[in-house]
C-alpha cells in the first residue's frame, strides 16, 4: 500500500489542544501528590513490524544525498542528484574564445556530512535532456532523461571523499568539498555558445532551455558489503557550483554556474533489500516481533498497542513513556540518528500520516529511543483518535541514509520495547 507521509502536525496539535480545558495534559498542571498517587501500567503488548514507503517527496530538501554503500542488514543504498544550473551573470564577456585556454571545469559540492565509510567512489555526471521545474513535485523514484555521454573523464572519476579537511582553491581555504572534474570540451562549448551571438546567456530562462541541468551519480559496481557511503551535500551553499577556470590573454579568471534555491533539484534513491532480513520482515509482519526496521527513503517502523483500548475512559494521562531499544554497538558506522519522528493515521482507512507532535530522543547510554506519547494516548482514550499504529521514522527521512534496527517484542536481547502509562481517574 502506498502511504504518503503528510506533515500536518498543526492540525493534530489543534485536535488535542482544543480539549485542554476539559482535562489537564502534563505534570506541570497536576499537583505532585496526585501524580505520585497515580496508577502506572506497563504490561501492554506491543506488536512491532515494518512497512514499506513507496512515495517519498525528495525535491528541494535541506540537502541532497549522493553516493552508494552496501549495508550488511538493509542491502544496497544508492543515491543520485538531479539539479539545474543557473548563470552567475547574464551576457558574460568572454571576448575572443580562440584566445581562451581552459584549465579545468570543476563541479564543486559542499559536504554537510555522510553515512557509512569514506571509501573511494566512482562519480559520473550527465547533461539533462529533460527540463526540471520548481513547480513540479519530484519523488525519490523520479528521474529525468539525460544524454548518453558521461562528462567525467575516466582519469578523474574515482574520488575518495574527505569531509573533514578544508578544500584549498586558488589559495583560499574553503569548507570541505567534493570536486568533480568535468570534460573541458563541455566548457569550451558553453563559451562558444555565449559568444555566438545567440540569446542563450541573456537570461536564466534562455540558458535553461539550452543547458537543462545535470544528473550526478556514482557507479560502484565492485562495491562490497560494508563499503561506501551516502554523502550529504548542500547544493544551496554558494560554494556548490560548476566553475570554468581559464586564461584569457595570459590572465587567469573563471566563470561560475550556480546551484541555489532558485534551481529545481531532487534526490533519486534506489534501495535493494532483496535477500535480506529486512525484505523478509516487510513481506511477513510477524517476523517484526523479533526485530523491526526503519530506513530513510524506504522503510518505516510500526508499533500497534491494542491494550490502550482497555484503559478506563475517565482518566487523565500524566505520562506515556514509550521505550524503543535498538541494536547498535558504540562506534559502529551505521548509527541511529539523534531523533525519530512519530506519526499515526487519523483513521483506519487513511493512507496519510499525521505527526503526533513529539520526537523520539536517542539515549546513547541505554541505546534506546525514549518518547512521551502522552497526548496520543489521551486522545485515543478520549476517542478523539482511532487506535491505529504508531509509525516511527528517522527524523531526516527525505535527506539522509540513516537506518535503525529495533528490538521487537519477542527479541532474544535483554531490552524489549515497552510502554508505561501513568494516569489518575476522575
Amino acid at each position: 500500500m502506498i502511504r504518503t507521509f503528510a506533515l500536518i502536525a498543526l492540525c493534530f496539535v489543534g485536535l488535542v489542544s482544543c480539549k485542554k480545558k476539559e482535562y489537564a495534559l502534563g505534570s506541570d498542571v497536576i499537583d505532585s501528590s496526585t501524580l505520585l498517587n497515580g496508577t502506572s501500567v506497563d504490561t501492554f503488548t506491543l506488536q512491532t513490524y515494518s512497512i514499506q514507503e513507496d512515495t517519498v517527496i525528495s525535491d528541494n530538501a535541506a540537502n541532497v544525498v549522493l553516493g552508494s554503500y552496501i549495508d550488511p542488514v538493509f542491502g544496497l543504498y544508492d543515491a543520485s542528484v538531479y539539479t539545474q544550473l543557473r548563470l552567475a551573470g547574464v551576457d558574460p564577456n568572454f571576448a575572443d574564445p580562440s584566445e581562451i585556454v581552459i584549465d579545468s571545469f570543476v563541479l564543486a559540492l559542499e559536504y554537510v556530512g555522510y553515512y557509512g565509510d569514506l571509501d573511494p567512489q566512482t562519480f559520473e555526471v550527465y547533461q539533462l535532456q529533460e527540463s526540471l521545474s520548481l513547480d513540479s513535485t519530484y519523488y525519490s523514484f523520479s528521474s529525468a532523461s539525460t544524454n548518453a555521454t558521461n562528462l567525467v573523464p575516466s582519469a578523474n572519476a574515482t574520488i575518495t571523499p574527505n569531509t573533514s579537511s578544508p578544500t584549498i582553491v586558488d589559495g583560499d581555504s574553503l569548507a570541505p568539498q567534493l570536486r568533480i572534474y568535468l570534460d573541458t570540451n563541455v566548457a569550451r562549448n558553453l563559451i562558444v555558445e555565449a559568444t555566438s551571438g545567440s540569446t542563450t546567456f541573456s537570461s536564466n530562462e534562455a540558458f535553461l532551455e539550452f543547458f537543462k541541468g545535470l544528473h550526478i551519480r556514482t557507479n560502484n559496481s565492485s562495491q562490497l558489503i560494508g563499503e561506501g557511503a551516502a554523502l550529504y551535500i548542500d547544493i544551496n551553499d554558494p560554494s556548490s557550483k560548476a566553475t570554468i577556470y581559464f586564461k584569457q590573454n595570459g590572465e587567469a579568471t573563471s566563470y561560475d554556474f550556480l546551484m541555489n534555491s532558485d534551481c529545481a533539484d531532487f534526490t533519486h534513491v534506489d534501495l535493494d533489500a532483496a535477500g535480506t532480513i529486512v525484505d523478509e520482515v516487510l513481506a511477513d509482519s510477524i517476523l517484526g516481533q523479533d526485530e523491526f526496521y526503519a530506513q530513510a527513503f524506504g522503510t518505516r517502523s510500526a508499533i500497534s498497542i491494542p491494550g490502550l483500548l482497555d484503559l478506563p475512559e475517565n482518566i487523565i494521562i500524566h505520562r506515556a513513556d514509550l521505550s524503543l531499544p535498538v541494536q547498535f554497538q558504540t562506534g559502529y558506522k551505521y548509527q541511529p540518528g539523534n531523533n525519530i519522528s512519530v506519526a499515526t493515521y487519523l483513521d483506519s482507512s487513511s493512507s496519510q500520516l499525521a505527526n503526533v507532535g513529539v520526537l523520539g530522543v536517542y539515549n546513547s547510554l541505554d541505546k534506546n529511543f525514549n518518547i512521551n506519547i502522552r497526548e496520543y494516548v489521551q486522545s485515543v482514550v478520549n476517542k478523539e483518535l482511532p487506535l491505529t499504529e504508531l509509525v516511527v521514522s528517522p527524523l531526516y527521512f527525505i535527506n539522509s541514509a540513516e537506518r535503525i534496527v529495533f528490538n521487537g517484542s519477542n527479541t532474544i536481547n535483554k531490552m524489549k520495547p515497552k510502554l508505561t502509562v501513568t494516569y489518575t481517574s476522575y
